[in-house]
Formats: C-alpha cells, structure tokens, sequence
C-alpha cells in the first residue's frame, strides 16, 4: 500500500479509501446487510494497509457511521485517517427506502454543528479529520452564505472536534461549477470527492488540474470502476434492480465495447482491468485517494494490490484521454452521460473537457 500527502496537511493517506456507505443497505446491489461482514472488510482493510475511512450520516441514516466503531478500536483511533459528511436533514427527512428523491439538506451553521454531534457520538470519537459537506450546491456557496458556511467550517476546525473539511459532490455525475470554486475560492476546502474514471473523465479531470493549479487540496475519486464496466463483471443482456437501473443503457452497451479498446493497455500491466482503472486514476497527481465500492473481501484484495506504485506511462495516458475525446471511434450514442449542472437551464449539460473558470463565491 502506498500513502499520499493530502495538500495544505500533515495528513498521510492510504492510495485506497474505504467507503463503507453501501453497508446494510439495498440501494448498490448485493453488498453486506449485516454490521459483521462489513466491520470484517473494514477490519481487513486496515491489515492491508488502508488507513483512510469515509462514511457519512445520511448512509442509512446513522447506520454507516456506527459500523466504524469497532474498526477504530481495532486499529486504533490515532492509525486511522477518519472522514464522515454532513448535510441532508435526515432527522427532520429521513426518506423513503429505495427512493432515489434527494432529501432535505441544510448547511447553516446551527444545523452543521448539531449534525457533527450527533455524527460524533455515533462514531465514539472526539473529532474527524475530515468533515465532507455533502451534495453542496452552488446557491448554497455563494455570497453571504458561502461566507457563513466557511467560517462555521473554521469554528469547528479552531474547536479541535473537525481538523480538515472538504466537499462531496454527487451522487450524479457532475457539478463541475461546485467543485470548480471550492478549489478555486475556498483555501480552507482541501478535498473535493467526485465521480471519476477512465470512462467518464469530466469533470473529474478539470478538478484535477485545478488542483494541481493551486496546490490547496485533493481530489477523491469515488465510482472509479464507472459502476462496474471497468471490472469485467457485465454482458450485453445485464440487467439491474439497483442505482444502476437509472443508467442510460448506452454506459452498458457501448461501455463494454469500450473495455475491449483498453485490454492491450491492460494486459501490459499484468493486472486485471479493475485494477488498471484505479492505476490510471493514481497516475494524476492532484489524485489522492481512491474509493470504489468494494462488496466482498476478493475485491478489496485487488483493489488493494493495485495501489503498489505501478502507475501509466504519459503514452498510455495520451492514448486514454484520445480514446475518450474520440468516444472510442464509436459514434455520438457511445459519448459518456450527461452531466449534472447547477447552473443549467435544464440541469445538466453534455459531457466534455473544458476548462474550470472562477465562480465567484463572494459579491
């Protein structure tokens, strides 16, 4: 296992992060419904090396966070690098059971230091070291409230109870605008949490490379296996009773014919394609931890031993990001989702690089 240095910290992170939100609930398809299974895997993790934990309260709404306690006693609060997110009002909204509908979210001041509290205790710790405003939006970021919401991020990061805070962007792919001005405008934000993958680049690569632009944070790259096309586990006929259900079928069809276009690439690295896509994800630098959904202790072996070092040649990288620019040379059907958009008359765009410009937070 290899550690990365979160930007603007001390902060010494594992390659591979553990996301233990799909625990106990139905939403991401066959995973561990009971608490024993998933402290195992979270357990296992951290004897494999993995020292960087993510959960969040909304995850079955308090259930993922509470899985985390044994696992700290297990390694030992101070081996492991621990973040939970904040802002869906799940108490007031707690949501109908395979309902995909957003539920009620709240960044104020009060709301955010009620929830720490709350996330604290189920946790049975004293601080996080990383505390994640999930799904943020940009009317909540802007002007005054931005204003607010930074300085109540500091109160908490002076109390001692949070040492870092950063956002998560999601659960659809997109949001380019948040994630742009958090990197941009917000010095104090140190990670930024998005969709990224060899398959759907955007806008994970522009918050790369605003990253390495201002050196102030990091990039977590969640979904890194594009909901499984990259692991080899898919035929044509698939079909699903779970999140990926609301897929456009193009990301199954030609996403598998895609695959096939990457297999030499593959190959030359000697591992399978799960892992190539996790090593094409930790060649960008501004990459600092990778988060796949990891559903038995198989997968978490082999997602663990991509995070050895072994890393993309840059003619590998170009011959990647040409493929995507050209949709593999499959049409214009075969061209990665839409993205959502804040800013959208419509509430998302067409996916494709472009530069992230500034998004003025204050004014």
């Amino acid at each position: 296992m290899q550690y990365r240095n979160l930007p603007g910290t001390t902060l010494s992170v594992s390659e591979l992060s553990f996301g233990n939100f799909m625990f106990g609930s139905h939403m991401w398809g066959k995973t561990p419904a009971d608490a024993p299974e998933g402290v195992r895997l979270q357990n296992l993790a951290y004897d494999l090396g993995v020292n960087f934990f993510d959960t969040g309260d909304a995850y079955s709404n308090g259930h993922a966070e509470r899985l985390m306690v044994d696992t700290l006693k297990y390694a030992g609060r101070d081996k492991i690098v621990l973040s939970t997110k904040f802002g869906y009002d799940f108490y007031n909204d707690p949501g109908a059971a395979g309902s995909h509908k957003e539920r009620k979210q709240d960044f104020s001041e009060k709301f955010i230091t009620f929830a720490l509290e709350q996330s604290l205790a189920r946790l049975q710790t004293d601080h996080v070291e990383l505390y994640q405003a999930h799904n943020m939006k940009l009317p909540q970021m802007v002007g005054a409230a931005g204003a607010e919401f930074v300085a109540a991020m500091e109160k908490l990061v002076t109390a001692g109870k949070v040492r870092h805070w950063g956002i998560a962007l999601g659960p659809a792919i997109g949001w380019r605008e948040e994630g742009v001005a958090a990197l941009r405008q917000w010095p104090e934000c140190k990670t930024v949490q998005t969709v990224f993958n060899m398959l759907e680049q955007h806008p994970g690569r522009e918050f790369a490379e605003v990253a390495a632009e201002t050196g102030a944070a990091g990039i977590i790259a969640r979904v890194p296996h594009s909901s499984g096309i990259l692991q080899d586990m898919y035929s044509p006929d698939e079909q699903f009773d779970d999140h990926r259900k609301f897929r456009d079928r193009n990301w199954l069809v030609f996403g598998l014919q895609k695959v096939e276009q990457l297999r030499h690439i593959q190959k030359a690295h000697g591992g399978t394609m799960g892992q190539l896509a996790l090593r094409w994800l930790l060649t960008w630098p501004t990459v600092t931890s990778v988060q796949p959904n990891i559903m038995n202790e198989a997968e978490l072996r082999e997602f663990a031993g991509a995070c050895d070092g072994g890393l993309l040649s840059a003619a590998e990288m170009a011959e990647v990001q040409g493929l995507v620019e050209s949709d593999f040379g499959l049409g214009a059907e075969a061209h990665a989702c839409n993205l959502k958009s804040s800013v959208d008359a419509e509430g998302h765009t067409r996916s494709g690089y472009q530069r992230g410009a500034a998004v003025p937070l204050v004014g």
